[in-house]
């Protein structure tokens, strides 16, 4: 067992078998977060089981070896405290926010669901269901669903392309034996990282885990990452539906979570997109008025990364809008972002950065990201250093390979004209 001091207060220790542990003591609160991340998620399923690492996060919170369902439910809620648990791309993450003193059992609880679901052939046929409504609902939400429908178009055929929810098809041929199948393969102390942070000791997180049976077994290598493939750019697709606005998704791949170019991308994503002073905010919503909802969003997966634009609109603005918002990344993409607003998103994305860290549950999703990311953990102030450090140059030159719309990929949804 080897164990290092990341910084003042944050200690990783990597263990034989694989597991990796990773707290940040902050005395001044008198709470913790908790988390697992496994690296097992959408990304590794085959179209077949499209779903199933999702259904899989539902299922194990029916019941477990030492609790039903609603003691599950009931544990750290009536104490004030919560639980969640979310899949992506890359990795299912089950976490826990609670009061200090309640850490014990919120890692005993986390345990459970990890290690020890039931999985029941009762429970499926229920949970089946709550899943395909859950489909539904995002059928029902026309600016989710052009997400949705967009990651399918730019990387069809690919995980990365996949529904994280699967489809009415798949999830509804799912069985119990394919989510054991996924959770033997994936939830397992070599594939698994814990992250806590909060009025605790790295000391106390780890005889806690040694006493939920974290340290037992030989070393088992971790899930392989995803084998990136090229986004397919250049293709507009529109879908019709009734609804009263058209939504719009325009976006390319980008780079992956570890490349050093993304702190420019997140620049460029933040001038273009991040809020009402940013460029595509000021020019499509207020000076032309073409939209209620626009912004730029960049997400960054382990094999690659996507940057878009999304706007809502009415279908007789909609083509004034995307000319809009064309216009407005051509000129970018040909001249870079001018001196003050590269200034002010430099100054914007730093304040987020630092207020991101306010509570628990941001820094302990900061101290598991860089493990996840098999990136160095850096501190605060060499992360705001990274931001300053980018250039107007290489600013420029980011924009000119990715923000050129003759690049991107686009889905339209809305009412037929």
């Amino acid at each position: 067992m080897r164990t290092v001091q990341l910084d003042e207060a944050l200690f990783r220790t990597d263990l034989p078998n694989g597991l990796v542990v990773v707290t940040e003591r902050l005395p001044g609160v008198r709470s913790a977060a908790a988390g697992i991340w496994v690296r097992t998620a959408s990304g590794h399923e085959t179209p077949a089981k499209m779903g199933v690492s999702h259904l899989l996060e539902h299922m194990v919170f029916k019941g477990t070896e030492r609790r039903s369902a609603r003691e599950i439910a009931l544990a750290l809620e009536v104490r004030g405290g919560s639980l969640d648990a979310y899949t992506s791309r890359d990795h299912t993450s089950y976490q826990a926010h609670v009061l200090d003193a309640d850490l014990p059992l919120a890692i005993d609880v986390l345990t459970d669901l990890v290690r020890r679901p039931l999985l029941r052939d009762s429970d499926l046929a229920l949970e089946r269901n709550v899943v395909l409504e859950e489909l539904n609902g995002v059928k029902d939400t026309p600016d989710d669903l052009v997400f949705e429908l967009f990651g399918e178009t730019i990387w069809p055929g690919h995980p990365y392309g996949y529904s994280i929810l699967g489809t009415a098809e798949t999830v509804g041929a799912l069985q119990t034996t394919d989510l054991r199948a996924v959770h033997e393969a994936g939830y397992y102390p070599g594939n698994a990282v814990i992250a806590v942070a909060g009025n605790v000791t790295h000391e106390q997180v780890l005889g806690l885990l040694e006493q939920e049976g974290w340290f037992e077994g030989t070393a088992r290598e971790a899930r392989p990452t995803v084998v990136p493939v090229p986004a397919v750019r250049g293709v507009h697709r529109v879908e019709h539906d009734d609804l009263q606005q058209v939504h719009v998704v325009m976006g390319t791949d980008t780079v992956g979570s570890a490349d050093p170019r993304r702190w420019g991308l997140a620049l460029l994503t933040t001038a273009l997109g991040g809020g009402m002073s940013s460029r595509l905010f000021q020019r499509v919503r207020e000076e032309l008025g073409l939209c209620y909802a626009i912004s730029a969003w960049h997400t960054h997966y382990r094999a690659t990364g996507v940057f878009g634009v999304y706007v809502g609109t009415q279908p007789s603005t909609a083509d004034e809008a995307v000319a809009a918002i064309e216009t407005e990344l051509t000129r970018i993409a040909s001249e870079g972002l001018p001196a003050d607003e590269f200034a002010d998103a430099k100054s914007q994305l730093q304040g987020q950065v630092m207020l991101a860290l306010e509570s628990t549950s941001s820094r302990m999703h900061r101290l598991a990201a860089h493990v996840l990311q098999e990136e160095p953990y850096r501190p605060l102030d060499e992360v705001l250093g990274l931001i300053a450090g980018v250039t107007r140059e290489e600013s420029a030159a980011l924009a000119a390979e990715f923000l050129t719309p003759t690049r991107m990929s686009s889905v339209r949804l809305g009412p037929r004209h």
